[in-house]
């Protein structure tokens, strides 16, 4: 039997690994190439968000909450998630987490992209079903094949995000260890998943988070996701507090 977290570990050293290949064979390619990858990954981060949306038509939700409820909760989850993250200044929080790491990690050199690689990187590695669900399968002692899934996944996304964005993508490790290190002690503590129509809102919600790094990634427009964060929590909230009056 694994030894719990151990799935998650993986997954951060996939993180670390790809961030550093990219970071250095980025210093090895032309602009063009590395602004080509860049636009690769804004896209297939818009694909992956999209698909993840389509969680709102998931059979469990549609049956706990009704067949219109998910579009709304998930607006509900969307609007009084971004109010209380905006409040808190949650997106300039992890900004300067990123500036302190930076100035205790690096010695000079590139300091504009570390903070932007740090926060793109995190919510695109921490965030959605996988990390969630195979943290607590991980925690629950049922196998880390879907955390082992993720890491190639992160591995290969962090190769790109190094190459434009520099080591800060590797400091995205520390938000999948204290994220998915989070859930896989709740699996081990509660002995139990949550239930199916909850996880379909929390990917739900998270696929528009990932459609707003897409965004950002594209340079389309800077939109502050990370304020939008506590609409994973709100979401499966609002699915529960529906649940339960029907």
């Amino acid at each position: 039997m694994a030894v719990p977290g151990l799935g998650t570990l993986i997954n951060a050293a996939a993180i670390v690994a790809g961030a550093g290949l990219g970071t250095v064979a980025g210093h090895r390619l032309p602009d063009r190439v590395r602004h080509t990858v860049t636009d690769v990954l804004g896209l297939i981060t818009l694909v992956i968000g999209g698909l993840d949306v389509a969680s709102l038509v998931d059979p469990a939700l549609t049956r706990a909450v009704g067949g219109r409820a998910p579009l709304l909760i998930m607006l509900g989850a969307l609007v009084i998630g971004s109010v209380a993250g905006a409040a808190v200044h949650l997106e300039r929080r992890l900004e300067q987490v990123g500036e302190w790491m930076q100035r205790r990690l690096t010695r000079g050199g590139e300091a504009g992209s570390f903070s932007e690689g740090f926060v793109t990187a995190s919510l695109v590695v921490a965030v959605g079903p996988l990390a969630i669900l195979g943290a607590l399968s991980d925690g629950l002692g049922r196998g880390i094949d879907q955390l082992v899934i993720k890491s190639v996944m992160d591995g290969v996304i962090c190769i790109a995000f190094g190459a434009s964005l520099g080591w800060g993508v590797a400091a995205a490790a520390l938000s999948v260890i204290a994220v998915q290190g989070s859930f896989t002690v709740v699996g081990a503590t509660l002995g139990t998943l949550l239930p199916d129509a909850e996880i379909a809102t929390i990917s739900a919600v998270g696929g528009v988070l990932l459609l707003g790094v897409g965004l950002r990634v594209l340079n389309v427009r800077q939109i502050p996701v990370a304020n939008m964060l506590p609409a994973l929590i709100v979401g499966p909230l609002l699915t529960w507090i529906v649940s339960i009056s029907r």
